[in-house]
């Protein structure tokens, strides 16, 4: 074991006490937590797309026959995934659970309110979408077209503006949630692009985006309405053109992500080989559709007769 002597102690002590004035001071100080937690979430988004590349190489043999484009974006989904479950979990703890935006809490008008907590969380995705559109436009146009440019601009503008003003966060949180849908999509591309858009689990994925997607993007759109209901005084009485902005490109958020959510679908390669139960053979009183209803979805398949114990091959 080695002795320190009492001047060598006194030295790490001081550099210590130097390390947590610079971190409180400066680094987590209220005037700085915006930028803080904006390189914070460029320097995480790096983090995972290395990671990614590193454990994708080792864990997943698909993934060694892509091509430098299809790695890219690999990677780069499973940033936007991190990035989707840590904002989901974020803006539902201080929607739902944080006393923060709590009616019984008097603490100011609802529009004004914020903490050190939900300033940081905003700028670490600030921090994801400075660092998407930058990949975007270095590999454009692999990753998306001047669409996905436009569309995260929008993001980054509300968000950013929401993060530096404090205004409006609560009901910023609240479409942050629409986020939940993402892994779903995101998942769905790896399976395509593993060879396994026939499988089940495909399919199941895909029951499990829609869901997620009536959840997070209708039912969640109409708390948030019937919450603006309950506090239009308030909203109205601090409304401005610049504070309209971020509900306006967010929708614009929800409408290009319900897009392409929707745009492939449950594909009819993916029902080849999978079994039904007996009544979809009865549908339109027709044995030789094979047709199913799942709440809003209809898979339509090919025309084929069941077998004998009336399932479809």
């Amino acid at each position: 074991m080695i002795l320190l002597s009492e001047e060598a102690t006194m030295e790490i002590q001081s550099y210590q006490n130097q390390a947590e004035l610079l971190l409180k001071e400066y680094l987590l100080a209220d005037s700085f937590i915006p930028y803080t937690s904006v390189i914070c979430g460029i320097f995480a988004c790096k983090m995972v797309y290395d990671l990614t590349q590193l454990f994708s190489s080792v864990y997943f043999k698909s993934y060694l026959i892509l091509s430098k484009v299809q790695r890219n974006e690999w990677n780069n989904r499973s940033i936007s995934t991190v990035h989707a479950i840590f904002i989901t979990v974020m803006s539902l703890y201080f929607v739902f659970w944080s006393n923060l935006y709590s009616d019984n809490r008097y603490a100011g008008m609802i529009m004004f309110r914020s903490s050190a907590l939900s300033t940081f969380t905003l700028g670490v995705s600030v921090g994801y979408f400075l660092a998407d559109i930058g990949m975007i436009i270095w590999f454009y146009s692999s990753l998306g077209g001047i669409e996905y440019v436009i569309h995260h601009f929008l993001s980054l503008t509300a968000v950013a503006y929401s993060m530096m003003t404090g205004e409006g966060q609560l009901y910023t949180f609240m479409v942050l949630i629409s986020e939940t849908t993402t892994p779903g999509i995101n998942l769905r591309w790896y399976l395509d692009t593993a060879g396994m858009k026939r499988s089940r689990a495909y399919l199941i994925n895909g029951v499990v985006i829609f869901v997620t997607w009536l959840v997070a993007r209708i039912l969640l759109f109409m708390y948030l309405f019937y919450h603006v209901y309950l506090h239009f005084d308030q909203l109205w009485a601090t409304v401005n053109i610049r504070r309209a902005f971020y509900p306006i490109s967010y929708e614009l958020n929800v409408v290009w992500k319900d897009y392409q959510g929707i745009k492939e679908n449950i594909s009819k390669e993916a029902m080849k080989g999978i079994l039904f139960h007996p009544l979809c053979c009865s549908v339109n009183g027709s044995k030789g559709y094979r047709t199913v209803e799942l709440s809003w979805f209809l898979i339509q398949c090919e025309k084929s007769p069941c077998n004998a114990e009336g399932w479809l091959t």
